[in-house]
């Protein structure tokens, strides 16, 4: 194929995920024939209708942006046959594509997830990874079947998770090696260098939707398994416990050994309150609390809680 070909491409997101991929298209010069979005929806304390991230990227560049409210209606099927793409690009849109629709583009429909496929397949590839203690992650293109991220792998690259990285930081850093990622895939079906690898379903793991009740927090389970809680849910949803009836939100820990007793702690006992923080049983370690947020109030250091509350040794977060 010709290297300086431009694909028709019609470029399927939603999230700011997927905005550097967006943006990473249209300077590597391929014609982004549509962008297709979750429709407006409200936010915040007005309620007021907001744009998603690609949207605003797409109108910024002028590129027709569609927002189906039902993406398996013939109507809309019909109006992406019509526009011709050569591939159509699928990155954190948020909605299952139908069959009629994998089906209309030559050169199939290509997904970058944020994952080494075949692990952690599904919607918090992310998070999962990180709550689960990986030492690495990373991106994966693939083409898209009917299954749930079970197609062909097109390329994947590896990046290290570092134990003080948050899903935050992940998604930062992915969101922009996706992009990277997303190009060279394009330039190697050009080129034709590519040869789609099937997945091996065995050794296949799955990271389903977070929910609130993921983030509470079990003191049993030691607090490395903790640490990486906290890490993997910061900042949505958040892990979270309670005391004194109250819910707290944590949002940094650090491991720090044996709790020196000799006697058998309670998990969730406060160990000892100090300017570092708030040391707590965790299972046979115990955990630093350095950051968190009680219920209706702002994030604040735990030197800064320590101050406001009368938190000491022997209470109990439960």
């Amino acid at each position: 194929m010709d290297l300086d070909k431009k694909f028709r491409v019609i470029f399927m997101g939603t999230p700011e995920f997927a905005v550097p991929s967006l943006k990473a298209l249209f300077e590597a010069g391929e014609e982004v024939v549509a962008v297709v979005t979750q429709p407006d929806k409200p936010k915040g304390r007005g309620k007021h209708l907001t744009a998603p991230p690609v949207k605003e990227l797409a109108i910024k560049h002028n590129f027709s942006v569609l927002q189906p409210e039902k993406i398996n209606h013939e109507v809309f099927i019909g109006s992406i046959k019509k526009l011709l793409p050569d591939v159509i690009v699928v990155i954190a849109y948020g909605k299952i594509l139908p069959k009629a629709i994998l089906d209309i583009p030559p050169l199939g429909c290509i997904n970058v997830h944020a994952s080494l496929l075949p692990k952690y397949r599904g919607a918090a590839p992310i998070n999962w990874a990180i709550i689960n203690g990986e030492k690495e992650t990373g991106i994966a293109t693939m083409l898209m079947d009917e299954g749930m991220d079970t197609g062909a792998i097109l390329l994947t690259e590896k990046v290290e998770i570092k134990g003080h990285d948050t899903a935050a930081d992940m998604y930062n850093k992915l969101k922009d090696i996706g992009a990277g990622l997303l190009v060279k895939t394009i330039k190697g079906l050009k080129s034709g260098t590519i040869i789609p690898a099937p997945q091996d379903n065995s050794q296949a793991t799955y990271a389903p939707m977070l929910k609130k009740e993921n983030g509470r927090i079990d003191w049993t389970t030691g607090a490395e398994g903790i640490k990486n809680l906290i890490r993997g849910l910061n900042p949505w949803p958040g892990a979270y416990t309670r005391w004194q009836g109250r819910q707290i939100k944590i949002f940094k820990g650090a491991w720090v050994g044996s709790h020196g007793s000799g006697a058998r702690m309670e998990p969730g006992t406060v160990i000892n309150v100090s300017a570092d923080g708030i040391c707590v049983a965790a299972g046979k370690d115990a955990l630093l609390i350095t950051e968190l947020q009680p219920e209706n109030k702002n994030k604040m250091s735990a030197s800064e809680f320590i101050k406001g509350y009368r938190i000491g040794k022997g209470q109990i977060f439960d």
